[in-house]
């Protein structure tokens, strides 16, 4: 994936933060470093990444002075639907082993995994 992602300028830890962009919306960067099992200076450092690149932009949070919330720029999404186009080739290549219906369940788990709280409601 790391190749795959090399020629738009990214690696895989700032392509994390832009899945979890794209899915939660604006995320504060607590809840950035969690979704992505990254620490607080981590996450600091990716996001200060991708708002260099323009990818994404810090935001106040109304009614928290010191909370800031991340956003995926107009950019950033151009380059999340490249980085999918990219990544297709390798998807199918870890599948291709997978037997009938094998692949859709492993889809499958995997959401469920990603969105536990999906389950729930």
């Amino acid at each position: 994936m790391g190749e795959a992602l090399r020629p738009l300028g990214v690696e895989l830890r700032h392509f994390a933060v832009l899945i979890v962009l794209v899915n939660r919306g604006p995320t504060v960067q607590r809840d950035l470093a969690v979704a992505t099992g990254s620490d607080k200076a981590g996450i600091m450092r990716v996001v200060d990444d991708l708002e260099r690149k323009g990818l994404a932009v810090r935001k106040a949070v109304p009614g928290d002075r010191r909370a800031r919330a991340v956003e995926i720029t107009p950019e950033g999404i151009e380059l999340f639907d490249a980085a999918h186009v990219a990544a297709e080739p390798l998807a199918g290549r870890l599948v291709t082993e997978l037997g009938a219906g094998e692949s859709e369940q492993l889809t499958e788990l995997l959401t469920r995994l990603a969105h536990p709280a999906d389950d729930e409601a």
